[in-house]
């Protein structure tokens, strides 16, 4: 168990600098679609399977899909690329720094994480989030519902061409 999440820690993080380093964007998208799958790995790890489901579906699935999307119809190359100031790139190096010392503060200092006293081994799997879904929060979930085809119906409203009454 200990040596799969150290395996899916370094495929995260080795994922994750590929990410940032590599010269092409679809290179970079799909790497983060291999930290993402990673990501879900751990979620695993922690009997979460619901969870790691969904991240496969909503992140890996969808937002890549979009990602690869966009980068397509931006048709970024080098001569269109706007150059970035030496003020910009200072200050990101300077933000970059103020980060990695906040990271090395915390891992010095360490984290103490007392154990769950009242640990269900069933806390992560579907059964237990439908139950609880469909028990305590049915009323936030129907609203949430409604909610979003609302959103749909006007998607679909704000995307529709209107007929023009001159040209008929």
């Amino acid at each position: 168990m200990l040596t799969l999440f150290y395996l899916f820690a370094a495929i995260s993080v080795l994922s994750a600098l590929v990410v940032v380093a590599a010269r092409s964007p679809v290179n970079s998208v799909i790497a983060l679609i291999v930290c993402f799958l990673s990501i879900a790995g751990h979620y695993i790890l922690l009997n979460a399977q619901f969870l790691a489901v969904v991240h496969i579906i909503v992140y890996t699935g969808a937002i890549m899909v979009l990602f690869l999307f966009v980068i397509m119809l931006l048709n970024l190359n080098r001569s269109s690329e706007p150059q970035k100031s030496l003020a910009t790139r200072v200050a990101a190096v300077v933000a970059g720094g103020l980060v990695l010392l906040t990271l090395l503060a915390a891992v010095r200092q360490g984290i103490s994480v007392e154990p769950a006293r009242d640990f269900d081994i069933g806390t992560g799997l579907v059964r237990s989030v439908g139950r609880s879904l469909f028990n305590e929060f049915l009323l936030p979930f129907e609203v949430s519902s409604v909610l979003f085809l609302s959103a749909m119906v006007g998607a679909v409203m704000l995307g529709r061409r209107e007929k023009n009454p001159q040209a008929a």
